[in-house]
């Protein structure tokens, strides 16, 4: 009897903390679209740098004030050698996912994101020649094939927001990189990871921020008549981007690997019906069975890593340094949903 009380109160937290974390990711998503395209307030880097600032704010209450995580200690020689390069990257990934919303449907940039594994495993292979099975590989044929079909018939397609959109995938998969090897003895969790690496995202585009955009964000608040309801809208999406950093957290820790890969698939399908409910972009039938052929390859290619991951390599398999997953990436590539 305790058994079964046990397994529904796991599932139902399961369930809870995937409902919560599709809630906040693709509010944020729509606000982010709606400040762009509804409230007209198209400065992507400003978003963005509203957006470290919040989740700045978020993380140091969550974990000085509120104290509901504990501090991971990092020297102050490893805050720049390691997390400055990581804020970065993470700042050129947010800033390049902000700007394909501006210029792309919501359902185009999340297709175009569920790229990143094919560009993560490219790069690892090219960078590091790290060994993949052939498994990897071939679950990357109906992704690749699903971008292609999806690019093609995309309605609403705009050069530079794809750009955009592809940009951040390599942005992604660079940080994913980077997270191997400049955070190897840093047990980071999300908020952790935030409480380092916003100050540092907010530093680097505060003033590019000012200086490319603030006389046109001037202009937009004097042309706007309720500028300062606006105002509070984009600081709300900022509050729910924190909030999504914590829901991945919870989330990863309520779910198996299989069921958060699934999951994360089928929140992008989520987004995108959402996305099309709300600004009513068209969608051919062509770009709808590219957009499913991807989603299906990324959840094919999560079910291949994790099968992988249950093995032990094969003899005469190329070895990495014992300190690196081998045949896998290290880090999650559905973590960077971080807006």
């Amino acid at each position: 009897m305790e058994e079964s009380v046990l397994f529904q109160w796991t599932v139902f937290r399961s369930l809870l903390a995937i409902i919560q974390w599709w809630g906040f990711n693709v509010t944020v998503i729509i606000m982010n679209k709606w400040i762009f395209q509804r409230l007209d307030f198209k400065f992507p880097l400003s978003v963005s740098c509203i957006h470290f600032i919040c989740s700045s704010i978020g993380a140091y209450l969550v974990i000085k004030v509120l104290k509901l995580k504990p501090l991971i200690v990092v020297d102050p020689e490893d805050r720049w050698r390691r997390i400055f390069p990581m804020s970065f990257v993470f700042c050129i990934n947010i800033v390049l996912g902000n700007i394909s919303l501006r210029y792309i449907p919501v359902s185009f940039m999340q297709t175009i994101k569920s790229f990143t594994p094919a560009t993560t495993v490219v790069l690892q292979w090219l960078v590091w020649r790290k060994y993949f099975d052939w498994r990897i590989w071939a679950s990357l044929v109906p992704i690749v094939g699903g971008i292609l079909l999806t690019s093609v018939t995309e309605l609403s397609f705009n050069i530079f927001g794809f750009c955009a959109a592809l940009l951040g995938c390599l942005a992604t998969s660079t940080k994913t990189i980077l997270a191997e090897s400049l955070l190897h003895g840093y047990k980071f969790d999300s908020i952790n990871t935030v409480y380092y690496m916003a100050p540092f995202a907010t530093m680097i585009l505060g003033v590019p921020a000012i200086l490319l955009e603030g006389n046109g964000i001037v202009d937009w608040f004097y042309t706007q008549q309720s500028a300062w309801s606006s105002l509070v809208i984009i600081f709300t999406s900022g509050v729910l981007a924190f909030c999504l950093n914590f829901s991945i957290f919870y989330v990863i820790h309520s779910t198996t690997a299989v069921t958060f890969n699934v999951a994360g698939n089928l929140k992008v399908a989520v987004a995108v019906f959402v996305s099309w409910l709300i600004f009513q972009n068209p969608i051919s039938a062509l770009n709808a069975v590219g957009c499913s052929i991807t989603l299906v390859g990324c959840t094919f290619y999560g079910f291949v890593r994790h099968l992988l991951s249950q093995q032990p390599p094969p003899p005469g398999t190329p070895r990495t340094p014992r300190n690196r997953m081998e045949l896998l990436p290290l880090v999650n590539d559905k973590l960077d949903d971080k807006v």
